[in-house]
């Protein structure tokens, strides 16, 4: 299984529809909430070069958003990427 770790705020819709769319596939993931700690938030935005969330990344490699990961599940990447294909 993939190692997961997810930059959210709490009450960000593309957090919810990105874990959404991690549960549909199986996985557990870590959540690290940057709503208010400015140092988790700048560690978020060192790793993924990124200031929005979610920022998601797997197996220490950032894919990005929620739409990225959505691109990702269209092409079959995403299964790859989780060890499913």
């Amino acid at each position: 299984m993939a190692d997961i770790v997810m930059y959210k705020t709490q009450v960000c819709p593309y957090c919810m529809m990105a874990g959404g769319l991690l549960k549909k596939k199986g996985q557990t993931w870590t959540e690290i909430d940057v709503t208010h700690d400015a140092d988790l938030r700048r560690e978020m935005e060192e790793r993924s070069g990124r200031r929005t969330v979610p920022e998601i990344f797997i197996d220490d490699v950032c894919v990005g958003g929620y739409d990225d990961l959505a691109r990702l599940n269209v092409s079959g990447e995403l299964d790859r990427l989780l060890g499913l294909a």
